[in-house]
């Protein structure tokens, strides 16, 4: 038919990449610490987390330059629920001690940084320690301040398995120590999958523009491109084939759009970091905001073995 002849096909592609120093585990505890019920911790003069080096902040790569950058004020309003949840931003906590909470849960993608609570500052240098290296096997030297969060008072964990571990914590001149149990459970894929919808939506709205439905249509291809970034972190398929390859677009002669963006790594652990990462990149925010969508697909795959671990897909398109 004379209508398909003329149908036109735009491909918007993105790419968003996000670089991490990969550290080595902290060195062995020398000193005793003594567990017995709900007794207090020994406070010891050695420390478990890393001294090789710092976090590095995540490159983010478009498909014309590379930029790093922290993000603005208005992008770590994503992150407010995250930090909250640490214990960054709760209530006082009693002296001598640096959390208010007992326990905290954290998804096994390191959705954020350990911090201490009660917004607690200038502690000096600080020891972490874990109980379980099968869950965390220790703390990077320092925590992804891209995300908001401080070297003073936050570690990024290197979690390793999903279980629980104690953390101690404390100040060498021994004015803080505490102890706070930590949950890691399995991450949570389809309900963060339609959270990545919902934040573009509000994103969109807040710009004036229609919110998205749910791509089903494109549904299967947002899941396949997510785990082929295991093996190719490109818009070009394992194969060699296009990105857009992934999904059959309909044979209807009507004008089709279609756009495609991707992150993975350490900038991208939550719906919250994911949608911060891409918000703060000119080109991917052109993709979110673009008008011409109706329809978005969101793909999500996790493997701790990986050297990203976390891969995330989103397919936007008009059918």
């Amino acid at each position: 038919m004379a209508a398909a002849a003329l149908r036109q096909t735009k491909m918007t592609v993105l790419l968003s990449l996000n670089a991490v120093a990969i550290l080595v585990a902290g060195v062995l505890i020398a000193g005793a610490i003594l567990f017995n019920g709900g007794m207090d911790f020994k406070v010891v003069a050695e420390r478990s987390d890393d001294d090789g080096g710092a976090v590095e902040a995540p490159e983010l790569l478009d498909a014309e330059s590379n930029s790093q950058a922290e993000l603005t004020a208005a992008q770590k309003e994503y992150v407010t629920s995250v930090r909250t949840s640490t214990g960054v931003d709760s209530a006082p906590v009693p002296a001598g001690e640096l959390w208010a909470e007992n326990t905290i849960t954290i998804y096994e993608s390191a959705d954020f940084d350990i911090c201490v609570g009660g917004e607690l500052s200038d502690l000096g240098e600080m020891y972490w320690q874990t109980s379980n290296t099968d869950v965390i096997s220790g703390f990077f030297s320092g925590a992804r301040t891209w995300l908001g969060y401080s070297d003073d008072t936050c570690r990024f964990p290197i979690i390793v398995g999903r279980g629980k571990t104690t953390i101690t914590a404390g100040t060498y001149d021994g004015t803080r120590r505490d102890t706070i149990e930590v949950v890691v459970e399995e991450v949570p894929k389809i309900k963060w999958e339609y959270e990545i919808l919902s934040l573009v939506n509000q994103e969109r709205v807040r710009n004036g523009l229609s919110k998205l439905s749910w791509g089903e249509t494109c549904a299967d291809a947002a899941e396949v491109r997510a785990e082929e970034l295991v093996q190719l972190y490109s818009h070009t398929r394992p194969d060699g084939s296009p990105w857009s390859t992934a999904c059959d677009n309909p044979d209807s002669g009507a004008v089709t759009v279609e756009g495609e963006n991707l992150v993975v790594g350490n900038s991208a652990v939550s719906p919250e970091t994911t949608v911060a990462a891409w918000m703060n990149s000119e080109k991917h925010r052109e993709n979110i905001l673009n008008p011409d969508y109706t329809k978005l697909a969101v793909g999500f795959y996790f493997d701790p073995s990986t050297k990203y671990k976390t891969h995330w897909s989103q397919y936007f398109s008009n059918y």
